[in-house]
C-alpha cells in the first residue's frame, strides 16, 4: 500500500517543486538544471559501465582478505546504488535529483547499505527440513 502511495505522490511532489522552484529560479535556470543533472547522470552511468565490472570483481576477490570480509556483496550493492543515483539524476525533477545527488555521497551510500542490511537480517527465511 505504501509503495502505491509513494508512486502516486512522486509526480505530485515533482510538479509542486517545479512550480515553486521554477518560479523563483526562472525558466532558463530551471531548464539548465534539468539538463545538467541529466547529462551528469548519463556520465555517471557511462563511467560506471566502463569501470564497474572490473572494479567489482577485484573488490569481490580482495574482499575476502581485507575490509569486505564480513560482507562480500557490499561493493556490488554500492555500485547498484550508484546506478540508481544516476537514473534518478536522469529523471527530470528536483526531488529525484536531490535523492540522486545524496546517493552519490559515499558515506550516505554506506549508511543506506548498513540500514538495509540490518532490516534484511530480520527477514531471514528459515529452511524447512524436507526429509
Amino acid at each position: 500500500m505504501w509503495i502505491i502511495l509513494g508512486i502516486l505522490a512522486l509526480p505530485l511532489v515533482e510538479i509542486a517543486l517545479f512550480v515553486t522552484l521554477g518560479a523563483r529560479l526562472g525558466l532558463w535556470l530551471t531548464l539548465a538544471w534539468v539538463l545538467l543533472t541529466a547529462v551528469g547522470g548519463v556520465l555517471v552511468l557511462r563511467s560506471l559501465a566502463r569501470s564497474g565490472s572490473g572494479m567489482a570483481q577485484a573488490d569481490f576477490v580482495e574482499g575476502f582478505r581485507g575490509r569486505m570480509a564480513e560482507d562480500p556483496l557490499s561493493p556490488i550493492v554500492d555500485q547498484g546504488l550508484v546506478a540508481v543515483a544516476a537514473i534518478l539524476l536522469i529523471l527530470p525533477g528536483f526531488f529525484t535529483d536531490t535523492l540522486g545527488i545524496l546517493l552519490l555521497v559515499p558515506p550516505l551510500r554506506k549508511m543506506v547499505i548498513r540500514m538495509s542490511a540490518r532490516r534484511l537480517q530480520g527477514a531471514r527465511v528459515i529452511p524447512r527440513d524436507f526429509t
